[in-house]
């Protein structure tokens, strides 16, 4: 399965679309994890531990889209676009969204 971001595959010719797919994946982030954050939101810096569970969220959601386009028929999705939402009491859990288009292509 090939993926981009872009509308086209370059070296490659797009003979169907196949339709629009998605992966959406809502992931907790946990007390411990919160309790890391704040520390890294006080001093300063990078928070490893958000961006490990964003990871996780996009490799999920985007393995559920591939899962879509190939039940669909599709060898590649094209123009990937995520989004990310906060929800729950004190936005502790993280949603992403992937979205593309299923293709098939020569």
């Amino acid at each position: 399965m090939l993926f981009s971001t872009t509308s086209s595959l370059e070296g490659h010719t797009i003979q169907r679309y196949q339709g629009i797919v998605f992966g959406e994946t809502i992931i907790g982030a946990n007390l411990i994890k919160d309790f890391f954050a704040s520390i890294t939101d006080v001093i300063g810096g990078r928070s490893g531990t958000y961006e490990g569970v964003l990871k996780e969220a996009r490799q999920q959601a985007m393995e559920e889209m591939a899962r879509q386009a190939a039940e669909i028929g599709a060898n590649a999705v094209i123009g990937i676009d995520f989004d990310y939402e906060t929800l729950g009491q004190a936005n502790g859990m993280i949603m992403v969204i992937a979205t593309g288009t299923a293709v098939s292509y020569a």
